[in-house]
């Protein structure tokens, strides 16, 4: 296991010597919440953004905020700082995690309880030039999943099951339709392109609000794309012109086969389309221009 420098409830330890009781909520029953937060030349892509979805899955549960936005940075910029000077690497990523704390085994959600506040950094694995050239496979799946995927929650067996569906068809993602309508992929938002308009689904329980959502909007109005959230029957994702997958990892994705059928029509058929392109761009710039 590496030894990355992590903070673990107020400590800078090696993450391989960092321990958590076993009577933990969030090893006992995935009560917590955690984000995930690009980092590109040391600096922090999104970050007020970042900590504000953090922020909004910890009042859904109930669990105070551990930190202020000030607290959080510090402890960023210490992280990043440390594995910059190890490894090398500028480009990294950061996973915050933040559960109830510790008690007694029991349903009932305990008050007063001290939230475990983990955070980690690892190097970033940016797609490679050829996933952004030729596009990526993805499958479709049923969303199986429980009903609040607004809360990015650490309770994350049906993202894990889902993911191995597209695993163990050699692809990069499993995209889910609830009641035969585009909620999201197991670990990604989900868009396509109809006419020259980036579409994605509308804000609701089943959707987790992706930092890329607002992104994408800024980024579409600063290009002059039509962008709309509103619902999406399956059969418009099947017959879209382009289809994208979006993450903090992933960045934007075009996705060219969906269940080893090709995206698109005509020419562009099977091919990353223009949207895509002037949506990559951009958000090239945006790394340089949003991040702190």
């Amino acid at each position: 296991m590496v030894d990355y420098l992590c903070f673990l409830n107020g400590e800078y330890l090696p993450v391989n010597e960092a321990r958590v009781s076993v009577l933990d909520r969030g090893f006992i029953f995935g009560d917590g919440v955690y984000d995930v937060a690009p980092v590109y030349g040391r600096r922090l892509f999104r970050f007020d953004e970042h900590i504000a979805r953090l922020n909004r899955s910890l009042d859904k549960l109930r669990i105070p905020h551990p930190a202020t936005r000030e607290q959080w940075l510090e402890r960023c910029r210490k992280l990043v700082a440390a594995l910059a000077e190890k490894t090398g690497a500028e480009d990294q990523v950061i996973y915050f995690q933040v559960t109830r704390g510790v008690a007694p085994r029991d349903h009932v959600m305990p008050p007063g309880l001290t939230p475990t506040v983990f955070m980690m950094v690892n190097p970033m694995k940016a797609p490679s030039a050829e996933m952004r050239h030729k596009g990526v496979a993805c499958v479709t799946a049923r969303d199986f999943r429980w009903e609040r995927g607004d809360i990015k929650s650490t309770s994350l067996l049906g993202n894990v099951l889902a993911r191995q569906i597209s695993a163990d068809h050699g692809a990069v993602e499993t995209i889910m339709f609830r009641d035969g309508f585009l909620t999201e992929a197991s670990g990604s938002n989900v868009w396509v392109v109809h006419e020259g308009a980036l579409l994605g689904p509308p804000k609701s329980d089943h959707v987790l609000e992706g930092i890329r959502v607002e992104l994408l909007r800024e980024l579409c109005e600063d290009c002059g794309i039509a962008y709309n959230l509103r619902p999406i029957p399956e059969a418009d994702v099947l017959s879209a012109d382009e289809m994208l997958i979006s993450s903090a990892t992933k960045e934007i994705l075009p996705v060219t086969t969906l269940d080893n059928e090709p995206v698109g029509h005509g020419a562009l058929r099977g091919k990353p389309g223009p949207v895509y392109a002037r949506l990559h761009e951009a958000y090239q710039r945006a790394k340089v221009t949003m991040s702190i």
